[in-house]
């Protein structure tokens, strides 16, 4: 009762208590012999010294509470203090202490969750830099050595001069790629991006992606096409542009880690408010411990057939944003040697 009690509570109570001791001390000196006793003294000194000791407290209380709270809110807040609160001091019928003590508990807390919130962005500036440069690195040092190696030995071997010409062209290009990512990662970041929603039917949208892609399936022995039922497709609403290039990246990635032999199938699924695409193969699959981790920048799962079969490390951190931007979800279903599972979600037009 006392923690939670007003300035006026707590002038009332301290009154009183000053007002019954100076009562007491009367009335004991009243009732030595060689004082006379006078009935109405204890009547007017009790009502007096309440109402005078209940007004020095409460301008005391004002005054002091007032102060330390100004000095508390010149601390955690950014703006000054209005012109009324200076005017009009505290309210004396509001427990501000409690007031003023869990608004200083909520700003601590506040500021340990932007502090928090510092420390994890110092930590994935300090990787994602990291990440960069070791991404840029390996193609630059394997163009400065394929250009010294032709500069020292000059160009009398055509057929290695037009070999190592097209290596470093080839890491040229990845080089490009890397910083197109890395360009459209920071459009997507910063809503500079614009997309334009628009109705279209998934199925034939994933129609073009496979045929875009035959190719490249056909040399990697990958099959692609529809799973069993997904023979009728649905309108969805969403950039079309951005869907494709998800779905391109979604069905590269199941080609590059894709076992010869195996398949790529889209399935669809109608889940009321929204459609379901999926994209499954059969491919080496992604150990669990992984799956939290694949939509991260420059992440790879298998380091080494990663860079063998190009990429910048990118294409599903892409993929993410461009979900994310559509206020979609993206999820993904692994197993190791059984294949993944890649799935999105698209608005109903």
């Amino acid at each position: 009762m006392l923690k939670n009690s007003t300035p006026r509570e707590i002038s009332i109570r301290t009154a009183l208590f000053i007002a019954l001791a100076a009562e007491g001390a009367l009335l004991l000196i009243l009732a030595l012999p060689t004082v006379a006793f006078s009935w109405w003294l204890p009547l007017l000194l009790g009502p007096a010294v309440f109402a005078i000791s209940y007004f020095i407290v409460l301008v005391t209380l004002d005054r002091y509470i007032y102060r330390k709270v100004k000095l508390i809110y010149k601390t955690i807040h950014s703006q000054k203090v209005s012109t009324d609160m200076k005017r009009e001091g505290i309210d004396p019928d509001q427990p501000i202490i409690d007031d003023v003590e869990q608004e200083v508990a909520e700003w601590a807390e506040n500021q340990q969750e932007q502090l928090d919130q510092y420390e994890r962005f110092a930590e994935y500036r300090r990787r994602y830099v990291g990440d960069i440069s070791h991404e840029l690195k390996t193609p630059i040092f394997n163009i400065q050595g394929y250009l010294h190696t032709l500069m020292d030995h000059g160009y009398d071997d055509k057929k290695i001069t037009k070999s190592f010409i097209k290596k470093a062209a080839k890491n040229v290009e990845r080089l490009q790629t890397i910083v197109e990512d890395l360009s459209a990662i920071s459009r997507l970041e910063s809503g500079d991006l614009m997309f334009d929603p628009e109705p279209f039917n998934i199925k034939d949208l994933a129609q073009e992606v496979i045929e875009e892609l035959d190719l490249k399936s056909r040399q990697a022995g990958i099959t692609l096409g529809f799973k069993p039922g997904a023979d009728t497709g649905f309108m969805v609403s969403a950039d079309r542009e951005s869907i494709r290039q998800v779905l391109v990246n979604l069905v590269s990635n199941s080609i590059k880690y894709g076992n010869s032999g195996g398949a790529t199938r889209f399935g669809f699924y109608d889940m009321e408010t929204y459609i379901l695409c999926e994209v499954a193969d059969n491919g080496i699959g992604i150990p669990e411990k992984h799956l939290p981790h694949v939509f991260d920048r420059f992440y790879r799962v298998d380091k080494s057939r990663s860079r063998q079969k190009g990429g910048s490390g990118l294409g599903l951190s892409i993929v993410k944003h461009i979900m994310e931007a559509h206020q979609q979800t993206i999820n993904v279903r692994s197993t190791p040697g059984m294949g993944s599972t890649f799935g999105i979600t698209l608005a109903k037009a």
